[in-house]
């Protein structure tokens, strides 16, 4: 028997904020990130439609990209100091996903970091608060999945918490938001998207639910994200319910190692001055991984699909695996992202050294590796990799090399 979950409620379309009006409560706690909900007023508009539904509110606000424990445990204390009834988290993936950790942290406060991070392993939610999650960029949607990403940062490892239980109550999906994105955070949040809905239909979990919203979210990248990335407001807004559809699908068919190895290498350089950026870092790996994983033949014969609906051509799955990596390649170099961390920027651009130094990377490979293995999303991967394989494979991805085991 297999699971199949979503959000109790999505409201899509222009306007759909408004949708706060209608909520039932007493007390409601809004998380938000570094400013710009606030700069373009959809934070005061949250604040007046929960107020209008006689609601109490206050902001937990400032929370980090690559949200850390630190910040979840801080948040979950001021929740418990204010007991609201609804959570509502408004942003990027970020404050989305530093929300759901505080949301378990409130309803359960003994419970330890090491705890929320059993995959699938959470106790039952829902007895203090409901959830509500309010998407601003177009990639991570995790307004609609049952993933939670926080970074450890004495360790430099982000850890992903798994369980349907933190799947949110509602979705609110309103493209108003996505419109205020710089052009960076379309590409590199498209292509986390992008990845999203490759990985989960060749995922080992996928399943007749998820695969049409796999492979419709596919064609809907195809078709909107480089001219969104150019300044096109009506593709952004189809990119922003591409996204959406991406995360329905790998929320319940599960992802692959090129997320295993993008949580471990995210932050794994932190102490040279930078991230890899997690859409950049998605989209560096995926061709590489697609190599590794078409040695598999279900996997093969499940790309070669992928290729079938996106119109690419080929003859046999092995001519419609290369065309596949070279249009994400191109994909990459028109949304101006590198092929490799050798060439990664600490701005994310492409660069001829890179500020993670060959050195390094080789000192702290079988680590990052060994990490990648034990990561929640390797277990659904289509083809199981070895230390020896993993390192390899990251290899691969540091020099931008081809992959050929």
């Amino acid at each position: 028997m297999a699971r199949f979950t979503l959000p109790r409620d999505l409201y899509h379309g222009k306007g759909a904020l408004e949708t706060l009006k209608t909520f039932e409560g007493k007390r409601a706690v809004i998380c938000v990130g570094g400013g710009s909900m606030k700069k373009f007023g959809f934070l005061d508009r949250a604040i007046s439609y929960l107020q209008e539904a006689g609601m109490e509110v206050k902001v937990i606000e400032g929370i980090e990209p690559d949200p850390s424990v630190e910040t979840v445990m801080k948040g979950a204390e001021t929740m418990q100091a204010f007991q609201p009834d609804w959570i509502v988290a408004m942003g990027g993936g970020s404050p989305i996903d530093a929300a759901k950790a505080m949301w378990i942290k409130y309803e359960y406060p003994d419970i330890t970091f090491e705890d929320m991070c059993q995959v699938f392993g959470l106790p039952k939610l829902r007895k203090k608060a409901h959830f509500c999650a309010i998407s601003s960029t177009s990639g991570t949607a995790t307004e609609v999945t049952a993933f939670s990403i926080i970074t450890d940062y004495k360790k430099g490892i982000k850890y992903p918490i798994a369980d349907f239980e933190i799947t949110p109550d509602v979705a609110i999906v309103d493209p108003d938001l996505a419109e205020t994105m710089p052009p960076k955070l379309v590409a590199h949040t498209g292509m986390d998207a992008l990845t999203h809905a490759i990985e989960a239909y060749v995922s080992t979990a996928h399943c007749d639910y998820s695969d049409p919203l796999a492979i419709f979210a596919i064609k809907m990248i195809q078709k909107n994200l480089i001219e969104s990335y150019r300044g096109d407001m009506e593709k952004r807004d189809m990119m922003h319910n591409a996204q959406c559809l991406a995360g329905m699908a790998f929320s319940n068919a599960l992802l692959g190692i090129v997320h295993s190895m993008a949580h471990k290498t995210g932050a794994a350089f932190a102490d040279y001055g930078a991230h890899i950026i997690h859409g950049a870092a998605n989209a560096m790996y995926l061709p590489k991984v697609i190599a590794f994983n078409a040695k598999d033949p279900t996997a093969k014969k499940r790309y070669g699909e992928i290729v079938d609906y996106m119109g690419l051509g080929g003859s046999n799955d092995d001519e419609k695996i290369e065309r596949l990596i070279a249009y994400l390649r191109k994909m990459n170099d028109e949304l101006n992202i590198p092929h490799g961390i050798k060439q990664y920027g600490a701005d994310s651009y492409p660069v001829e050294q890179g500020f993670v130094p060959e050195k390094v990377f080789l000192e702290r490979l079988p680590e990052i590796a060994k990490n990648a293995l034990l990561d929640a999303c390797t277990g659904s991967n289509p083809r199981q990799p070895s230390q020896e394989e993993m390192e390899k494979l990251l290899k691969c991805c540091y020099y931008d090399t081809e992959v050929d085991f």
